[in-house]
């Protein structure tokens, strides 16, 4: 589509330049017409037969037709339309080589009948149908890196078939930093380029560089060649050896390997050849000590290990090493290494006593000070980094008081009688990996002083002393214990004064003061004492000193020494008891009781009673342990009238010890009432007299009484704001401080012989009375005597009242001794009064109705 656009511009531009051409030139003999080179095959380009005003019907046979221009023929006519029309491609630049302002193509028109010639001059205008070129595409250029700014290079130039605006016009240069172009115009029109160089090169920043030139012709539209300029840069000893880094910092174990490498440097030099090659060395601001340790390769840069590294000689070795080039004018360059040494953990922390304050009283205070420690390591970091402790079990502390300074403190009292001396080991351990540690041990002994108090192994000692022991006998050693050293420990015994019914009891024992062994001054009896307590205390020589005392308790142990005593059935005089009985006594019935008493102690006292001599052995029957004579059978005719027992009375001791009675036996045809039937015998007179009567009223009166009396001490008791105290012993209390003795009708005894007592003052007719005593440890027991051949109604009865008047007698003595004489213990003691008096108009009337039957039996 776009030829056909050309050639219809092209015919126009051939029609107007014909018009043209006609009127400017009507009488040349030569046809003129002008095309463009390139038309297509085919075009027309003008009506030759109207233009030679040939008739177009004719030229057919006339036989028209164009010459042959070196064998080939571009134009011809059609001679059945006269139109002049291009038969092969004209090319302006092959037709007119040489690069002409114009170009014509002359052509001869011959007809026939008659022969007639015409002329035509064809024009061949040009067009831009080539482009610029250049004679070689790649265009190389050496410049040396040290060629100076503003230089010029030549470079080819580009063709361009085409002539006119159609030719070359301008060149163009690919961006460049360094290189541009400059164009020139030669003596023919032709277009030259210089390559200028506008800053200096650097080989080793770029060795090579790529331009491309362009060529642009002036057509419509332009056409442009292009070429590549490569441009090699030269080289020059213009650069320095350059390390990787300013400065290198390389980390190295002490001990390392001798031989091993350390580190490998690298310098580089941008240049080429020789003055790239580099050569390594120390600066002279390198030590000899670094020198000697490490050694370096002047080829590779290589630095080893020389000799044996020490962190503790050196931490840090620094260096200078020069790098050269081996250029025509040799350049350097230089870096810095530092070479840090680590740190191994090869160095035992050691531990020194400073100071030490020993030995010391074990009194010490709490937090003093005894010794100064100091600890150190020669490595560093956590290699030189030490902990030190000592054993949690010690009361010992370790506390810092500097910088690798400890105080070792007392953090616990001390005890020298639990601990004489300590061996104290101090131990410092590094931190490093495995741990290193050193120790130190420091004994300390402690002083005493007098802190501790006399022991006795026990608080309380009891003695067993056998009694009619021989005076100086040893009867126990004390000995205290005092854990204190020399005279600290040193004791001292002795007794602390009491005194018992005036004798003291220094008297009646002795301690040695060295020894603590107890002896006894006299003999004791037991049935006199029977225990002593008091106090032994054991001093020690300290100052001030301390002393601790132990509670003694001397039991005296009983023998038997004491023979039984045969208290019932009583004697008045002798050993012989003679006794009647009722011939017509019963079987099993009691005809008398023997009562042994022993002072010994129970073992020792403990009576049994046997036969010693029984005149008929099936008559007679005795207990062996309360003594009770008892018949086995009745009397026969053919039993004798007077039958003896004797009896023997023996105790428990080893050996044992008796007593013997003879009982005499006279058997009666009487009635006379034995014990078991007295119980039986009736009152031989009115009950209901006027004296009973009279009985019965103070009876009444005494129990009124002393109801009131028991509700107002009541009502008093519960009133009281404080207890009462304990009431004193009544002075109108009768005690006896014998025991197992009857003295002035009045026995103080145990329970032990209580009954055998009762029953042995009854067979003497006389009225035993058990009365306890405020203490509650002993009975008062009073014997009153009695009428005898009364009844056991008339004994009860009287044994019942005087009971009575006693506990009345003791109520009123207690009473005075509880309440103090106010008010109301003047009242308590009115009504006491009025009761006693009650009691003793009671006593008369009794005697009376008492002996009122004797008088008249």
């Amino acid at each position: 589509m776009e030829p056909c656009v050309n050639a219809q511009k092209m015919r126009r531009y051939v029609l107007l330049f014909l018009i043209i051409f006609d009127l400017l030139n009507p009488a040349f003999g030569v046809t003129h017409y002008s095309i463009p080179e390139e038309m297509e095959v085919g075009s027309v380009v003008a009506n030759i037969a109207t233009d030679l005003g040939l008739d177009i019907q004719s030229l057919t046979k006339r036989r028209m037709r164009l010459d042959v221009i070196a064998n080939k023929k571009y134009l011809d006519v059609n001679k059945e339309t006269g139109e002049l029309f291009i038969v092969e491609r004209i090319d302006r630049e092959y037709l007119c080589p040489a690069k002409t302002s114009s170009c014509f193509l002359k052509l001869d028109a011959t007809i026939e009948n008659p022969v007639r010639m015409f002329n035509i001059e064809l024009e061949i205008l040009d067009i831009n149908d080539n482009a610029p070129h250049f004679r070689r595409d790649v265009m190389h250029l050496d410049i040396s890196e040290s060629t100076p700014a503003g230089e010029r290079f030549s470079l080819n130039n580009a063709v361009d078939s085409d002539i006119g605006s159609n030719s070359i016009k301008t060149y163009d240069l690919s961006e460049s930093d360094h290189f541009t172009i400059e164009i020139q115009s030669g003596r023919d029109g032709s277009k030259l380029a210089d390559l200028v160089l506008k800053k200096a090169l650097d080989r080793e920043e770029q060795a090579v560089h790529n331009l491309i030139l362009t060529a642009v012709d002036g057509g419509v539209p332009s056409r442009s060649g292009t070429a590549n300029i490569i441009v090699q840069v030269l080289d020059t000893n213009d650069n320095a050896p350059q390390f990787d880094e300013d400065s290198y910092t390389v980390h190295l174990n002490e001990n390392y390997p001798v031989g091993s490498l350390v580190v490998r440097l690298n310098a580089t030099d941008l240049d080429e050849g020789s003055n790239s090659e580099i050569t390594y060395t120390f600066s002279l601001y390198t030590s000899e000590k670094t020198q000697e340790t490490f050694s370096l390769n002047s080829e590779t840069g290589e630095i080893r290990v020389k000799e044996m590294i020490n962190y503790e000689d050196f931490k840090i070795y620094d260096m200078e090493i020069i790098a050269t080039d081996k250029g025509a004018n040799s350049l350097s360059g230089k870096c810095k290494l530092s070479i840090l040494i680590t740190d191994m953990n090869d160095n035992h922390p050691e531990i020194s006593i400073k100071s030490f304050s020993g030995p010391v009283k074990e009194d010490i205070a709490v937090n003093s000070v005894i010794a100064v420690v100091s600890v150190s390591d020669k490595d560093s970091g956590e290699n030189g980094q030490v902990d030190i402790h000592i054993s949690d079990d010690l009361p010992f502390a370790l506390k810092e008081s500097s910088d690798n300074y400890y105080e070792l403190l007392v953090s616990e009292p001390l005890d020298r009688e639990k601990v004489p001396e300590y061996d104290i080991t101090i131990t410092v351990t590094d931190r490093g990996n495995p741990p290193l540690s050193d120790n130190e041990t420091i004994t300390l002994e402690l002083l005493d002083i007098n802190d501790n108090v006399p022991q006795f192994p026990q608080t309380f000692y009891t003695i067993p002393v056998m009694e009619n022991n021989a005076p100086g006998a040893l009867l126990s050693s004390l000995t205290a214990i005092d854990p204190d050293l020399h005279e600290n420990q040193y004791l001292v015994y002795f007794i602390i004064e009491k005194e018992i019914v005036n004798t003291s009891m220094s008297m009646l024992f002795s301690i040695n003061p060295e020894n603590g062994n107890l002896y006894a001054l006299k003999t004791f009896d037991y049935e006199i004492e029977k225990e002593f307590l008091f106090h032994i205390e054991a001093r020690d020589s300290g100052v001030p000193p301390l002393s601790s005392n132990v509670t003694v308790h001397i039991i005296i142990m009983d023998q038997n020494d004491n023979t039984p005593l045969i208290v019932s059935p009583w004697r008045a005089h002798g050993s012989v008891v003679e006794e009647k009985i009722p011939r017509s006594t019963d079987k099993g019935t009691l005809i008398a009781k023997v009562i042994a008493i022993d002072s010994d102690s129970v073992h020792n006292s403990r009576i049994t009673y046997q036969f010693l001599h029984n005149t008929d052995a099936t008559l007679f029957s005795l207990d062996q342990y309360n003594g009770e004579i008892r018949t086995m059978r009745m009397f026969s005719y053919r039993d004798s009238r007077h039958q003896q027992l004797v009896v023997i009375a023996k105790d428990n001791g080893e050996p044992a010890l008796s007593a013997t009675v003879t009982i005499k036996l006279s058997t009666v045809e009487t009635a006379l009432k034995t014990y078991a039937d007295m119980t039986e015998v009736p009152l031989g007179y009115d009950i209901f007299s006027d004296l009973n009567l009279y009985l019965v009223i103070g009876l009444g009166s005494v129990s009124f009484l002393l109801l009131i009396t028991i509700l107002v001490t009541i009502v008093l008791k519960c009133q009281k704001t404080k207890p009462s105290k304990a009431a004193p012993p009544c002075r109108n209390s009768v005690i006896s401080e014998r025991n197992s003795t009857i003295a002035d009708s009045t026995l103080v005894s145990n329970d032990a012989y209580w009954y055998s007592l009762f029953l042995a003052e009854t067979r003497k007719g006389k009225l035993v009375v058990r009365q306890p005593v405020p203490k509650g440890a002993r009975y008062v027991v009073s014997s009153l005597p009695r009428s005898t051949g009364l009844t056991e109604t008339s004994d009860s009865a009287a044994s019942t009242l005087q009971v009575n008047i006693v506990l009345l007698f003791k109520g009123y003595c207690s009473m005075r001794c509880i309440f103090s004489f106010n008010d109301t213990a003047k009242i308590l003691n009115w009504i006491f009064c009025l009761m006693l008096l009650c009691c003793i108009f009671l006593c008369i009337c009794l005697y009376k109705m008492f002996m009122l039957p004797k008088e008249n039996i």
